[in-house]
């Protein structure tokens, strides 16, 4: 991406942003007591465990995340990500981070979101007959756009990085399906 690709991205990124975190104005003051605390109310906790097995291949991912419902409209929230993958006589690899969410419901179904997702990848490659080993250690950003069907607790649908790089990317492709589930 050259830096004016760049720099679209982001002022969309802020742009989303802003609009997620808009609120309305009202002219006038309402006073309420209220000694309850709602904080926990809205709160929703979830995230995504991944396992695979094979001869010689481990992938396993912990990803947990929370939101704060802001209203029935609009949650923001962060997670945490730590993944294991190992090919046997290829390479192993740590990746671990965290990214920032936000997500809006224009209507009960259908779910709009936009995650900051910032990973630090540690690969170690073993030696093969065509190259000595060597590691690779770098900070993969990604910024995902995506949109899905929500039933209740659940959203299942589809999510691109528009910061996609085939060379650095975590991922084969930019294109990511999903299901999200937050109790």
């Amino acid at each position: 991406m050259n830096k004016n690709q760049i720099s679209i991205v982001f002022n969309s990124f802020f742009v989303i942003l802003a609009v997620l975190f808009s609120t309305n104005v009202s002219g006038q003051q309402n006073y309420v007591i209220d000694n309850s605390n709602h904080f926990w109310d809205k709160v929703q906790f979830g995230g995504g465990l991944g396992l695979g097995f094979g001869s010689g291949y481990t992938n396993i991912s912990v990803m947990p995340s929370a939101i704060y419902n802001v209203n029935e409209v609009v949650a923001v929230g962060a997670g945490l990500q730590f993944g294991y993958l190992y090919q046997k006589n290829y390479y192993e690899s740590f990746v671990w981070g965290g990214s920032l969410i936000g997500l809006v419901n224009p209507i009960p179904e259908i779910q709009l979101s936009a995650e900051l997702e910032q990973v630090r990848v540690d690969t170690q490659y073993e030696a093969t007959f065509n190259f000595p080993s060597y590691s690779d250690s770098y900070w993969n950003t990604a910024l995902y756009l995506g949109a899905g069907y929500r039933t209740k607790n659940v959203t299942i649908g589809g999510r691109y990085d528009v910061l996609y790089n085939p060379n650095k990317s975590l991922y084969g492709s930019g294109f990511m399906p999903f299901v999200r589930v937050y109790f």
